[in-house]
């Protein structure tokens, strides 16, 4: 029976298949073309890859020692809190709960609908948003009644969503030609940038942090979180590298550049597969994101736990499930709300306008180290390599990631950063006022 905190029940492969699993979603199939036509060239679209696996490596580094002086749930409302930047702490979390978390879960249901649509055309409309629904619901009850059950289930739901791009990378090794890669655009034809190559990466390698939201939850988290957090940047740079090339080999450069559906129309180069390309990539559309969707519902609501702990939330979201072991009242309203906006429009512009502040944000979590490590508690099991560089390196990534948003939509962005301020700081302070500056420590989690 509970005692009403979490426990440690994760081990290593449930946090390598949450980092791998929340990290490889539907963004995969948008960068592979937007990398290529933002390269120009086979030779820098591939180095785009991996110099964008390779920015990952310090953010998970810092992230890795963070969590391990602090191994409690919650990620980057924690380290902002420990940083004594408590009003940060807290907008980082009410941003995520309002504008961030349910709508990406709504966004991931309605995506694999949309894929299901294509095999049964009785899925749009009404019929779909319902389905939509029901999808959300199944995933959580297996979230719900046991973090262990949900950790197999994600470990299971993560390798089969490899195994599809395992067959394209070994099919298309077998059959790329070797002379696309030597294709040279026309002088002043198009513009090469590695730059905007390694820009349009990013949000593909974002998402491994998620483990940092259940560090509380892991056996041994000095060594699982930062083993799974290294570990998982290194398979998904091998995954993406090896894709972009056997893409870029079966399907000619000058008709890849154009194409608005590049891993689709290069599976369709594959001999076997080219009269079934778009249902192949579609079935492992619907693998992919449903791992992701399961991820997301399965750390997301530890956040507003986290919060509630700390008094900075409604208190009911504290609440743990005497029998089951989790966060269940937290779960059960934040998926609640994903199901309302699954019945709403422009969920994906909302997503993006609110995902300036959460970048900002993420910024100040890197930042959060040099404070933390001057107080008195932080003796983190892993430290991460030449720590003041390191450090630096994360935060230019992030920086680069948030000036390009803040370039598609500035005054969205900003108006959205008001919407989180104006809404945000007088919650805080009425909370903070009433319950004052409770500590969470030891009172998060039990060994």
């Amino acid at each position: 029976m509970s005692n009403g905190t979490l426990t440690r029940k994760l081990g290593f492969w449930s946090a390598l298949a949450i980092a791998v699993g929340t990290t490889v979603g539907s963004g995969i199939f948008v960068s592979s073309g937007d990398v290529v036509k933002a390269a120009g060239t086979p030779s820098i679209s591939i180095l785009a890859w991996i110099i964008g696996g390779l920015i990952a490596i310090p953010q998970v580094m810092v992230l890795a020692e963070l969590s391990t002086a602090y191994p409690e749930n919650g990620s980057g409302y924690v380290y902002l809190n420990k940083a004594g930047w408590r009003p940060l702490a807290f907008l980082y979390g009410w941003a995520t709960f309002w504008a961030l978390d349910p709508p990406s879960i709504s966004i991931m249901a309605l995506a694999i609908v949309s894929y299901l649509a294509t095999f049964f055309p009785f899925f749009s409309g009404i019929a779909g948003k319902l389905l939509g629904v029901a999808i959300i619901l199944v995933i959580t009850s297996i979230h719900y009644r046991s973090v262990k059950e949900g950790g197999l289930f994600q470990v299971i739901i993560t390798a089969v969503k490899i195994i599809p791009f395992i067959i394209v990378i070994v099919l298309g090794l077998m059959y790329m030609k070797a002379g696309h890669f030597s294709y040279v655009p026309a002088h002043g034809a198009i513009k090469t940038s590695l730059i905007g190559g390694v820009s349009a990466t990013t949000w593909a390698y974002t998402g491994m942090a998620a483990i940092c939201f259940m560090a509380g939850e892991f056996k041994n988290p000095g060594k699982i979180l930062p083993r799974a957090l290294i570990s998982s940047v290194f398979i998904v740079l091998a995954l993406y590298t090896l894709l972009a090339i056997c893409v870029i080999g079966l399907m000619p450069f000058d008709k890849l550049i154009h194409s608005n559906a590049a891993v689709s129309e290069a599976v369709s180069y594959i001999p076997g597969l080219s009269h079934m390309a778009s249902s192949f990539v579609a079935i492992t559309a619907i693998i992919v994101i449903l791992g992701s969707l399961s991820s997301c519902i399965m750390f997301q609501p530890r956040l507003e736990y986290a919060m509630a702990k700390d008094g900075l939330f409604f208190q009911r979201f504290a609440q743990v499930h005497p029998k089951y072991e989790t966060p269940s009242f937290s779960i059960i309203i934040q998926v609640t709300y994903a199901c309302i906006l699954v019945f709403m429009s422009n969920l994906t512009a909302l997503l993006g306008y609110f995902t300036l502040i959460q970048l900002v944000i993420n910024i100040l979590d890197f930042a959060a180290v040099y404070k933390c490590r001057k107080r008195d508690d932080y003796n983190p099991i892993y430290r991460m390599p030449m720590w003041k560089l390191t450090t630096i390196l994360a935060i230019l990534g992030a920086s680069w990631l948030a000036w390009g948003t803040f370039t598609w939509a500035p005054w969205q962005g900003m108006i959205a950063a008001f919407i989180v301020i104006s809404t945000g700081l007088p919650v805080y302070f009425y909370w903070n006022k009433r319950y004052g500056s409770a500590s969470r420590e030891g009172n998060d989690v039990v060994a």
